[in-house]
């Protein structure tokens, strides 16, 4: 059922908010962009932009190494100066009330955590772009780090302990989704009497099968989206606003 506008469907959501003892949220890029940060897929996205660098590339190619932390140290300041949108601060104080007990997410840019989820309540598919990871022995590094050792040694540094490359603590294109998280948002999304799904275009797999998951497990399922999806005709609530406006006065709730 798709809102005839968007009273009506702010209305309809917090009944069912009302109602709901268990809401997973599932968010995507766009509950990000109110905080200043590009999604990837949309006209002007970063992806139309700069094609994706797939991790088989970045493996293989010192070059693409290079170009993949070039890219993320150009992004600093757009990630430094971000901060939780009404998006993030209504699921924030609806986790604070005890109706969420954990959320899934698509994004990499930590602003779950700082709009007051604990980090082990969020449940990271794409993994994090706020610190870094050597994908051999999984040791942990700063940005401050790699941004010195990238400007001293004029190109992206290896782990210090296995020599291996260290990249950003995300999940590129054809890099193995992380069981845990996938074990996580399986569990959460089978325990759930509400699923709302929140600026993801559900189009990347196995991702975008988490709100069908919950859907076939008895939730109600919300979608809240500026564009279509796929996945509209299944859903319960179908909400095409912007996300601040539709999430906005939940936000303290």
């Amino acid at each position: 059922m798709i809102a005839q506008d968007l009273r009506s469907g702010v209305e309809q959501l917090g009944d069912m908010i009302a109602a709901a003892s268990t809401i997973v949220p599932f968010t995507g890029a766009g509950i990000s962009t109110e905080s200043g940060i590009p999604d990837f897929r949309s006209p002007g996205g970063l992806w139309t932009r700069n094609r994706p660098i797939p991790f088989d590339e970045f493996v293989a190619s010192p070059d693409a190494r290079t170009e993949a932390w070039r890219r993320r140290f150009a992004m600093e300041p757009t990630f430094a100066a971000a901060k939780p949108g009404r998006g993030h601060r209504a699921l924030a104080s609806l986790y604070r009330a005890g109706k969420i007990p954990a959320i899934v997410t698509q994004n990499i840019d930590n602003l779950h955590q700082l709009s007051g989820f604990a980090g082990e309540h969020v449940v990271e598919l794409h993994g994090n772009t706020t610190y870094a990871r050597c994908i051999g022995c999984g040791r942990p590094y700063d940005l401050a780090w790699v941004k010195r050792s990238f400007e001293t040694i004029g190109g992206a540094p290896d782990c210090t302990v296995c020599e291996e490359p260290v990249k950003t603590a995300t999940i590129s294109f054809g890099q193995a989704m992380p069981e845990d998280a996938m074990r996580r948002a399986t569990e959460l999304a089978q325990r759930c009497d509400l699923f709302l799904a929140i600026g993801s275009s559900l189009v990347v797999w196995p991702a975008a099968g988490f709100p069908l998951m919950a859907k076939n497990c008895g939730a109600k399922l919300v979608i809240i989206n500026n564009e279509p999806t796929d996945q509209d005709e299944i859903a319960d609530l179908v909400i095409r606003h912007d996300i601040g406006e539709t999430l906005g006065p939940f936000v303290g709730n």
